[in-house]
């Protein structure tokens, strides 16, 4: 056996530690047995793979022989001193001999008196990983790495990685990335990965560049952790490093940005290694064109997909799939077929979801005939179509009105065992409630708690076309059905309450719902506060409603667009107009942008206020702000110069829609044949009908009546009668003013007999006369002299609890006047007066003049 080292080799080699702390930390290395350390080995050296070097180790007699055999007997057993300068000494003698090291090792760590120590460890290290011809040596290093880190005793990894560096330049060993590889896999391997991304940043500033396959370990475990953002700042340091990766790395960082919805990232971080030169495989183009078609760009897809075919790949049906998905979804049906045909081509045929995608194409395009060709086709090529193919075959029928086609396909749907989802039932549901098909919606609904699909969303559906239309007690009925069911009202079933109260005008009741919802803990929104804002101006009641708005922004709730314009629209319909310009400059201020419909609001309510010049001025304001007018808006001008009598420049207004390239409606042109009717200039009035059907458009209601009462303002009974055939005929249905109208101008030709039949065919269709209505009847008998019948008139409205008005009156008592029933006159005088109304210059003028004025009276007043 050798002698003990000479003094002055030991102080040679304590020049190398110059405090004990940079040589010892205790505990620092995990207690490792003979057996636990030398366990045999059953993999093949010659297949070394990144999974095999992290095996336990093979044992000693697999590759250190017999310790007893020649030229080894006595070797590990010399200079077995446990001190620290002896242990580090003998380990550098064996440097070139890592299987006598390791033994060395493995043997002095049991022996009583050694203190475990980071830089022999270190040391060992790096003689195991040195030897780059012997596999099974290093595999040692591997194992004895992962035991270190899997322990929770030992240094920090930076100072580990620091101690492996300054014991590799103290000794003169290379710095090997291998040794720094398996530190770094052992970090990640241990769920240790704060540490594996401190291992890499001190490997980084050590100049230390880790190998790409380990990298990319470290990289899949940040992503994996959805930690992209720290995976990209570490791939960015490789790069400053001369390190770009491979496709494998481009695999690991696009998927994970995909991941997280950030294609932009993706495709940029795509951009940047084909930068720099890396090697990208099929698969990775597979990822940018997905990437591309989520952005959406579409162009930068189809680009990747010809630079594919450039270098000999076949995109893969997956790319295919999304990017004709992503074509579809913009619009463009034409690239999305062409790419259909491109798929086919290449061998792969057309899968549920491109064929569903294609039929969403020609949907969106209200192709729906090329739609259901496509889904009989698919059907025919043996695909079986899914619960979202129906879904968009369901919602584009309904959406369409075809609601018999729309149920047709859920029909076909169950019968082949396809459960309805809710997504298709709302649909269908929405669909017949548009149709005004309230019990086959009822049915719908009925069905979905049988398939047990139905939630507080099918709920609120069919609640709010009951509150859109005011009908409370079809509401409360399914509300409570809702809340005996189990399903929890949410804010929206809330706030759909408060919008039929306020629909049904009953405001008191709606503030109640809204304190039922604050107590049941439901937060309002400012869609709550917005109902009841707009439920108040409904009913004149301005100041409770910015009373609200006060309330609204007291807890901090900030008005949205939605609401500032509810505010300018109430103060206009409530005549103040003034005031909402003030508020529309004031909400400027704090962020509201004004749109047209806002400014159309101002304009409309200066209309009818008759400030003509204010909104003139709205109108500049609107133009100079860079928003242009819409047909509402030209439409609210050209009916408030026509009924402020000019005509002349309500046609400048039409002139200048067309310069502009808007088409005029039917509201735009009712309100030019009102304002040339009012002139008696019924030629004008005729020409814009007849522009109105030349253009495609067909005249409602309003613009008949306009005409009819045109025709009769200027006696001309029989073109008046003629647009009532012809509304007749074309199903335009008439409303009460189209027969008050015709019973009129009847009555003043004298022409009581038509004027009968009218009223009999009004009653008929359940079109029951008004005020007006009576006005004109009683007046038309008068002036004929049937007083009689004017009087069964006056009793028939005394049936139905109608109070005359002053004008019956005034024409009653004229018309006795005329026959010279002075006594009835004045009797109907008397009973004017019982009844509460106050006569008026025209009644004291008739009683003053008797049957002239009388006389005069009945024939010159029109009631309409």
């Amino acid at each position: 056996m050798r002698s003990r080292p000479s003094s002055s080799s030991i102080r040679l080699l304590l020049r190398f530690f110059p405090t004990s702390k940079s040589i010892c930390f205790q505990p620092q290395f995990p207690t490792l047995s003979l057996r636990e350390s030398l366990l045999p080995d059953k993999s093949n050296a010659s297949t070394a793979s990144l999974s095999s070097v992290n095996d336990e180790p093979s044992s000693d007699s697999h590759f250190l022989g017999n310790p007893l055999s020649p030229g080894c007997k006595g070797a590990i057993l010399e200079n077995m001193d446990p001190r620290r300068e002896d242990v580090i000494g003998t380990l550098i003698k064996h440097r070139n001999a890592p299987f006598l090291a390791l033994r060395y090792f493995k043997r002095i760590e049991k022996m009583r008196g050694f203190v475990k120590n980071v830089d022999s460890f270190c040391l060992l290290l790096h003689i195991l990983v040195g030897d780059q011809e012997e596999h099974k040596i290093y595999k040692q290093a591997v194992y004895l790495l992962n035991l270190f880190v899997s322990g929770d005793s030992g240094p920090a990894s930076e100072v580990f990685v620091d101690h492996l560096v300054e014991v590799a330049k103290r000794f003169d060993f290379e710095l090997h990335s291998r040794v720094f590889d398996y530190l770094l896999n052992g970090y990640v391997r241990a769920e240790r990965i704060e540490d594996a991304v401190d291992c890499f940043n001190r490997m980084i500033q050590h100049n230390i560049i880790p190998s790409v396959s380990y990298a990319n370990i470290l990289l899949t475990a940040l992503a994996r952790r959805n930690l992209i953002d720290k995976a990209r700042e570490l791939y960015s340091k490789m790069v400053l490093k001369g390190l770009s990766g491979d496709w494998f790395t481009a695999h690991i960082l696009m998927r994970a940005y995909l991941k997280q919805g950030r294609p932009e990232e993706a495709l940029a971080c795509f951009g940047d290694m084909k930068a720099c030169g890396v090697k990208l495989d099929d698969a990775v183009y597979n990822i940018a064109i997905e990437a591309a078609s989520k952005k959406p760009d579409l162009s930068m897809a189809c680009e990747m997909l010809r630079e594919m075919r450039d270098m000999g790949w076949v995109p893969s049906e997956g790319s295919y799939t999304i990017i004709i998905g992503a074509c579809v979804k913009q619009g463009n049906l034409v690239e999305a077929l062409r790419l259909k045909d491109e798929m086919v081509s290449s061998g792969m045929a057309m899968n549920l979801v491109v064929a569903t995608s294609l039929i969403k194409g020609y949907c969106k395009q209200d192709d729906l005939g090329s739609a259901f060709d496509l889904y009989t086709k698919i059907k025919e090529d043996g695909l079986t179509p899914n619960n979202v193919t129906y879904a968009v075959l369901i919602e584009w029928c309904c959406r369409s009105k075809d609601m018999e086609k729309a149920y047709e396909f859920y029909i076909q749907m169950k019968h082949v065992g396809i459960p309805p989802t809710n997504f298709i039932v709302i649909s269908l549901i929405r669909g017949f409630l548009k149709a005004n098909k309230l019990e086959e919606a009822r049915k719908l609904f009925d069905e979905a708690f049988e398939y047990g699909i139905a939630n507080v969303i099918t709920y609120n559906v069919l609640l709010s076309w009951f509150c859109k239309r005011g009908n409370v007690s079809e509401a409360l009925s399914l509300w409570q059905n809702m809340v005996a069911k189990g399903v929890v009202p949410n804010i929206v079933s809330h706030n759909n309450m408060i919008l039929a109260h306020s629909k049904a005008g009953d405001m008191d009741r709606a503030h109640g719902s809204f304190a039922e919802m604050i107590q049941k803990g439901v937060k309002p929104n400012a869609v709550t506060y917005s109902i009841l804002v707009n439920g108040h101006f409904s009913k004149g009641d301005a100041a409770r409603a910015l009373d609200v708005v006060d309330e609204m922004r007291g807890i901090k709730i900030v008005p949205t667009d939605f609401t500032f314009n509810i505010i300018i629209n109430g103060l206009c319909k409530v005549g103040r107009s003034s005031d909402a310009r003030d508020k529309l400059k004031k909400f400027v201020e704090e962020g509201f942008i004004p749109s047209c419909m806002t400014y159309n609001s101002i304009i409309d309510g200066f209309v009818k206020e008759g400030a003509m010049n204010s909104a003139l001025a709205i109108y500049k304001e609107m133009c100079e702000s860079g928003i242009s007018p819409n047909v509402v808006t030209y439409t609210s001008l050209i009916h408030g110069f026509c009924n402020s009598d000019n005509i002349d420049l309500a046609m400048r207004m039409q002139n200048e829609m067309k310069v502009k390239g808007l088409e005029l409606d039917v509201p735009a042109y009712c309100a030019l044949i009102h304002g040339f009717c009012k002139k008696q200039n019924m030629q004008s009035a005729c020409e814009l009908f007849s522009e109105l059907r030349e253009g495609g458009l067909s005249p409602n209601t309003v613009v008949y009546n306009e005409m009819i009462s045109g025709f009769r303002n200027v006696n001309n009974m029989e073109a008046a009668i003629d647009l009532h055939k012809k509304m007749i005929s074309e199903g335009i249905p008439c409303d009460l003013r189209t027969y008050t109208t015709l019973i009129d101008g009847l009555l003043k030709e004298g022409k009581l007999f038509f004027a009968s039949n009218l009223y009999l065919e009004m009653h008929a269709k359940g079109i029951l006369p008004d005020i007006i209505t009576y006005s004109v009847l009683i007046k038309g008998l008068c002036n004929k002299g049937q007083l009689d019948n004017a009087q069964k008139i006056l009793e028939e409205m005394d049936a139905k609890s109608m109070t005359p008005n002053v004008i019956i009156y005034n024409a009653l008592i004229a018309g006795h006047f005329k026959e010279g029933n002075l006594q009835e006159a004045f009797r109907l005088h008397n009973e004017m007066l019982d009844r509460g109304l106050v006569p008026d210059d025209t009644t004291y003028d008739i009683l003053v003049n008797g049957q002239v004025k009388g006389r005069n009276f009945i024939s010159g007043v029109s009631c309409t």
